[in-house]
């Protein structure tokens, strides 16, 4: 067999293996989904919306007003490399806490870790939709505060020309800023036990939170924060039934 027959037979392996995976573990890649959406619409657009707008910024400023163009406008508030180095750090994290989790609940116990994982993230996304519970890791805002402002310096240089592969590694770099949403869904994506589980569940995640920040982007926070109001009605019920679900998920690994 040559090296192109060899390629295509180990590309065609992975597709089907990710199917699976899809397949088995559709439930929580959806809950996931719907999680990114929401909560990039109630939460992302509000905490990361300024990176979007200082990136959006800085790439028009770099185009002669002469040669701008709605085509320019657009396709500079996509921020595309900025998307898929989030999502590669998100994937990463992902992959990494489950198969942590695979590693440590072996020996018959990964289902018991398992639920415990879906059940932290149900009730993570239910402190996440009901804020007056105040539910919170013990030390999480120091945390937070101390990681954010690490990686936030690290990250300033690229703000210069967030193009290309450094919007990229931009994108990688922000990923890493820590929330509650993003505890959530870790916690969630590490209950399956397996890399590639975890690594597909944060994509359906990062997926979800894409379309708020691209809205950020086009038309600004003003737009944005028109949206928020009418989802902070909606928000707390599907989180909430993304929360059921979740739990639900946990029952069936230990009844």
């Amino acid at each position: 067999m040559d090296a192109e027959a060899e390629l295509l037979n180990l590309l065609w392996t992975g597709v089907a293996h990710c199917h699976v995976v899809i397949s088995d573990e559709g439930g929580l890649l959806a809950s996931l989904a719907i999680a990114g959406l929401v909560g990039g619409f109630t939460h992302c657009a509000g905490m990361c919306g300024p990176f979007v707008l200082t990136q959006v910024s800085s790439r028009m400023e770099s185009l002669p007003a002469e040669q701008m163009r709605e085509w320019h406008r657009l396709t500079g508030a996509a921020l595309v490399p900025y998307h898929l180095g989030r999502a590669t750090t998100y994937a990463l994290l992902g992959g990494f806490g489950a198969a942590l989790a695979g590693l440590l609940g072996g020996w018959g116990g990964l289902r018991w870790l398992s639920a415990a994982l879906l059940v932290l993230a149900a009730i993570l996304f239910v402190g996440y939709a009901l804020p007056r519970l105040k539910v919170a890791l013990p030390g999480g805002s120091r945390i937070e505060t101390w990681w954010s402002a690490h990686v936030g310096q690290a990250a300033g240089p690229l703000f210069r020309d967030p193009t290309g592969w450094r919007g990229y590694g931009l994108g990688v770099l922000l990923g890493f800023i820590p929330c509650g949403l993003l505890y959530g869904a870790l916690a969630a994506a590490a209950s399956s036990g397996s890399a590639l589980a975890g690594a597909l569940a944060m994509l359906a995640f990062a997926a979800g939170t894409v379309p708020s920040l691209v809205a950020v982007g086009v038309a600004g926070h003003l737009a944005a924060a028109r949206f928020r109001q009418v989802m902070a009605w909606v928000a707390p019920a599907l989180m909430m039934l993304n929360a059921g679900v979740l739990t639900y998920l946990a029952a069936t690994l230990v009844v």
